[in-house]
């Protein structure tokens, strides 16, 4: 089940909370995309709080939202780049996509599998997508008074067999948001620390949220390959010339 697009907006926002989520996850995502210079960045879901960055140096930035979930116009004070969509059938060009964001989409998608192999179709050579999920060890998952906990809840293995299903090579992950997810304040004033102990020490439990960058898989090629001309067949295999008698001199 897909939340409203008020909610999140509302979440991300508009409470200390979700800002505070925004922060983390933003900066955990810069540490996978630097840059973006030149290249077409989109995000499917609820993904726009994390595009900011690259609306300066992207060639093209798109916030795709599922017609389920509904749409905002964003960014505020800039040309609209936000889209409503179908789920499963996106207004983009096969392969021209370099870096995609997947948030709060894959978890309450009726449709996970239908829904990667768009993934897949939209990313370009060389390109990656990076899924951003409730992690279903983890705090976040367990109270609905956050996006993370609605919908399906992965593990990291979890997540990257249902990738690698679809088509996808995983090549890095981080798990994230150790902050418990409460409203009060001595939480708030304390979410710096839990985020640098649980990202350095990874003892105070599982993060909130897990995090799995993939490429997509290149086919290698099927079907006969390609043939060399023949060569002269051996002269081994020609029959042999016949041997002429040799002439001697008469003798006088």
């Amino acid at each position: 089940m897909h939340l409203d697009v008020q909610d999140l907006r509302n979440f991300y926002y508009r409470s200390t909370l979700g800002r505070a989520a925004q922060k983390t996850l933003r900066e955990e995502i810069a540490q996978f995309w630097p840059e973006a210079k030149g290249q077409t960045v989109a995000g499917f879901g609820f993904a726009v709080p994390f595009l900011r960055p690259y609306l300066s140096e992207a060639r093209r930035v798109v916030g795709l939202m599922p017609a389920p979930q509904g749409v905002i116009a964003w960014p505020q004070g800039m040309p609209n780049v936000s889209v409503l969509c179908e789920e499963t059938l996106w207004p983009l060009e096969t392969g021209h996509v370099d870096k995609l964001l997947v948030v709060h989409a894959l978890e309450v998608s009726d449709k996970p599998s239908e829904l990667l192999q768009e993934c897949c179709r939209v990313l370009g050579p060389g390109g990656s997508a990076l899924f951003v999920l409730p992690n279903r060890a983890g705090l976040w998952s367990r109270t609905d008074a956050t996006p993370f906990g609605y919908g399906r809840p992965y593990s990291q293995g979890q997540l990257e067999n249902t990738l690698k299903a679809e088509g996808f090579v995983p090549e890095r992950h981080v798990t994230t948001l150790y902050q418990p997810p409460s409203e009060r304040g001595v939480w708030r004033k304390t979410a710096g620390m839990w985020e640098r102990l649980g990202g350095s020490l990874r003892i105070i439990g599982a993060g909130g949220v897990v995090m799995v960058e993939a490429t997509k898989r290149v086919q290698a090629p099927r079907g006969p390959g390609v043939k060399e001309p023949a060569r002269s067949p051996l002269e081994v295999l020609q029959p042999k010339p016949t041997a002429k008698p040799a002439i001697r001199a008469a003798s006088g």
